[in-house]
């Protein structure tokens, strides 16, 4: 994907200081998660959920239910069950009687699992630096400061009715 066919190719001059924010946001994350995804694949033959899934596990040595997988990872429960069918037929989860209900169960990563998610991480952190190293150390701490205002306001939002129109924020 080059940057110039991404989702910010749809921005004009004219078009709102935000919405050039959000196309750039967006497209950066876009182009990060395409390479991650590329470089999975590449170097450890698995997927973005298959590695999400690993880590929220890695996580939590006593597992999570298929529902609290699925709502960490935003993914619906059929499509947790199909990544952790093939996860443990592979030998790098299980399911384990939960220890408070007894009509559920609790996905675990096996030894070899955390072994394989452990080497994988590694590697996927380094990929993150890469990708991030255009920034100076100041610059990369900055951008994290703002993003966690922008995190912070955006908790706020959606107990706000919304306001239709009544942008107070100028285009430049």
């Amino acid at each position: 994907m080059s940057l110039a066919i991404d989702l910010e190719s749809r921005v004009f001059d004219d078009h709102h200081q935000a919405i050039k924010l959000w196309l750039r946001l967006l497209a950066c994350t876009n182009r990060v998660e395409s390479v991650v995804r590329n470089r999975l694949r590449g170097e450890f033959a698995t997927t973005l959920p298959r590695f999400d899934l690993l880590a929220q596990l890695e996580r939590e040595p006593e597992g999570l239910t298929m529902g609290e997988l699925s709502q960490r990872m935003m993914v619906t429960g059929g499509n947790v069950t199909g990544i952790t069918d093939q996860l443990e037929a592979e030998g790098l989860v299980r399911r384990a009687p939960h220890p408070s209900d007894r009509r559920a169960f609790a996905v675990q990563l096996t030894p070899a699992g955390r072994r394989q998610f452990r080497r994988m991480a590694a590697v996927h952190e380094q990929w993150v630096i890469e990708l991030f190293a255009g920034w100076s150390a100041d610059e990369k701490t900055r951008v994290y400061e703002l993003l966690a205002g922008l995190k912070t306001h955006l908790a706020t939002v959606d107990a706000q009715p919304a306001r239709r129109g009544k942008s107070k924020e100028k285009t430049t």
